[in-house]
């Protein structure tokens, strides 16, 4: 056990964090198999272990009760004072003072809380205008700790005075935020920088939260049945990344393979980290000028697009959560900046978070699904996520989905906002044996806080809109097995292949700023040649079959028709189908492709030699043109027979195919 003096903090030690990759459920499943490490809060290497947390404060009864007495108090002294207001219709009048009152307990109550104030603090659609200026100071106008204790962690952290490490350092902090504040200085060999410094005995203030709250969530877990969701895996992937967050060692990691995924996007902007000033408790970074995205008026007034950087948050964010998974955890308008030349810079990597593979690819296979109206994909999509559990009966579950959505979606799925999303799926939690899995609570805290901003700079931003371009782009690029079998299934139906569904894809996917039409089509050719393609092709056939079938049938028909009329004779021509044949689908894809921006036919002609040498090819035009005489001796047999036995003239039927046995694969042969 390691143990350092705590005497700069002014408290006494408390647990350490130590973190293993998975989260666990409940202090009781595993304080057998956790050696406990019982370390100082100002320990290197800090990670976040519930067990040990739990383990020091069991035995400080007062300071607990203490602290919930506390905020049980301050709290219900606020509740008190709104009831009062309403009583005396006083509502409207005292709002900003009320408001202001709030900002000061959150602050008060500390970090945790503080937390909480900057999340709602960018949802004007849930909070009234006057509490959104006050929360929105939790951002980065808290009080600042002394300027004399800021200094003296930076000798401490990086080994010299700060007059001796910067040429210049501002003699004030120009932001203080719930872990740290920050000065502006300057480096000796001329670079502008921000110093950011941690808060004094900010562990001791977390953990102590963090336990009262874990443990409220385990008597919840335990006592209320109708709380499915996971509150105790949730809290501690809070206080895991919150902890992540005190290290600013791990935040400068964060910020470099931040850039090194997304850096490269369109005007996104990764400030650098300075390691030969950083350490644990202190954090030098590039100084980033810059305005708060919801700072519109001053935005506007540098001639920058507020709606685009909007824009350029969200796709950024697409890729956090749905290509490689490291995602901004804290985009509160403090943390986002439009910088003068019209870029969007993130700062604070603390909280970050990762999505897994089969999550990112459950959730984009849920977007798609939501966005069809596939309800029954949908439920399934739930069990992938971990919303419900695999034995779970889906049967009643399917339509209750349908219904809510549908009510919700009012036309259009693109419509709908994440809010919309949580608020109607609200309705058939607890009615069915949904759960929350912890790794979503900071997807959605993350996606809720962006569209929180999003609304205020646009009201009728909707995040769907804006997301299922790149969805469709992802499903049709994406070589992964997981979205190539999503995509299958998307496209075929009890053996037809549904036109609709991928012209509505290739549609929205040409709106995706980096959506490559050509390598879509080739990669699209590969995959259909394929070994992995061959259910694709047999179907493909079928439906060319069925098309060129009926077309020819049309033809004659209307050859036929127009004889009998040359002839002055009445002719009664079969019913015609009404549905689009595959040809006028054909079509309509060509169209869309044309009208995709970089579309280029002539980068396919080298891909032609290649197609028609493949053996797969010759089986794909040989299914057809077999498929095709089988219908066309089948017709002309009936037509024979027709002639000789009347009795079998009410089964003319043009509109029932003949099914064409699929030609073995050359693995079979």
């Amino acid at each position: 056990m390691q143990t350092l003096s705590s005497s700069d903090s002014g408290t006494e030690p408390v647990p350490g964090i130590v973190v293993e990759s998975e989260l666990h459920p409940a202090p009781e499943e595993h304080l057998k198999s956790v050696q406990v490490n019982v370390l100082d809060p100002e320990a290197v290497a800090q990670r976040y272990d519930p067990v040990a947390i739990a383990q020091h404060y069991r035995g400080r009864f007062l300071q607990v009760w203490g602290r919930i007495l506390s905020v049980f108090w301050i709290f219900s002294t606020f509740m008190v004072a709104l009831w009062w207001d309403r009583r005396t219709n006083s509502v409207e009048r005292k709002q900003p003072k009320r408001a202001a009152q709030l900002r000061e307990i959150l602050t008060t109550l500390g970090p945790a809380y503080i937390k909480v104030g900057q999340a709602l603090s960018t949802r004007p659609d849930l909070v009234p205008p006057a509490y959104l200026e006050e929360l929105a100071q939790l951002q980065d106008q808290l009080p600042p700790f002394p300027n004399e204790i800021a200094f003296r962690f930076i000798e401490e952290e990086l080994g010299d005075s700060p007059d001796q490490i910067y040429a210049e350092l501002s003699d004030h902090p120009l932001a203080a935020a719930s872990l740290g504040q920050v000065y502006k200085g300057k480096l000796k060999s001329g670079e502008t920088v921000a110093v950011k410094v941690q808060r004094p005995g900010l562990a001791q203030q977390i953990t102590l939260d963090l336990y009262i709250l874990r443990q409220l969530a385990v008597w919840a877990n335990k006592n209320f049945k109708r709380i499915r969701s996971d509150l105790v895996g949730i809290m501690d992937e809070f206080g895991a990344r919150i902890f992540e967050e005190m290290d600013y060692t791990q935040e400068g990691r964060n910020a470099e393979r931040f850039a090194q995924l997304y850096g490269h996007l369109p005007d996104v902007y990764v400030p650098r980290i300075y390691w030969q000033y950083t350490q644990r408790r202190v954090l030098t970074m590039e100084w980033i000028t810059g305005t708060k995205l919801t700072q519109l008026q001053e935005i506007r007034a540098q001639g920058i697009d507020a709606g685009y950087l909007v824009d350029v948050g969200v796709q950024c964010s697409l890729r956090q959560l749905l290509e490689h998974g490291f995602f901004h955890a804290d985009p509160h308008p403090g943390n986002l900046l439009a910088t003068p030349d019209g870029k969007l810079a993130y700062l604070d990597f603390g909280m970050m978070s990762e999505v897994k593979p089969y999550q990112r690819y459950g959730l984009i296979e849920a977007v798609v699904h939501l966005v069809n109206r596939d309800f029954d994909s949908l439920a399934q999509d739930y069990v992938k996520l971990e919303f419900l559990s695999p034995e779970t009966d889906l049967a009643p579950i399917v339509p209750a989905l349908a219904s809510v959505f549908d009510n919700a979606l009012n036309g259009t799925v693109a419509e709908i906002n994440i809010k919309s999303i949580t608020d109607q799926l609200s309705e058939i939690m607890y009615e069915f044996p949904f759960r929350v899995p912890a790794y979503y609570a900071l997807i959605i805290r993350s996606l809720v806080t962006l569209e929180g901003i999003a609304i205020n700079v646009d009201p009728n931003f909707k995040v769907l809109s804006k997301a299922y371009p790149y969805v469709a782009k992802r499903l049709l690029t994406d070589s992964s097995p997981e979205l190539r079998a999503s995509l299958q299934d998307l496209l075929f139906k009890n053996g037809r292949f549904r036109w609709n569904r991928l012209e509505n894809l290739l549609r929205n996917a040409r709106n995706s700023p980096d959506y490559d039409i050509n390598q879509v089509l080739e990669q699209t050719l590969e995959f259909l040649l394929s070994e992995r393609g061959a259910f694709i092709r047999d179907n493909l056939a079928e439906e060319i079959i069925k098309g060129i079938d009926a077309a020819g049938r049309n033809a004659i028909e209307q050859v036929r028709a127009q004889l009998w009329e040359w002839a002055g004779l009445e002719h009664q021509a079969p019913l015609a189908t009404t549905e689009p044949s595959t040809l006028d689908h054909v079509m309509r894809i060509i169209d869309l492709l044309q009208e995709t921006p970089g579309f280029d036919p002539m980068q396919l002609v080298p891909l032609i030699p290649r197609i028609l040498v493949k053996p797969e090819t010759h089986e794909f035009g040989q299914h057809i043109v077999n498929g095709l005489a089988q219908r066309a001796a089948a017709r002309l047999i009936r037509e024979l027979l027709l002639r000789t036995d009347p009795d079998l003239r009410g089964a003319n039927d043009y509109r029932t195919p003949t099914k064409t046995p699929a030609l073995p694969s050359r693995t079979a042969q």
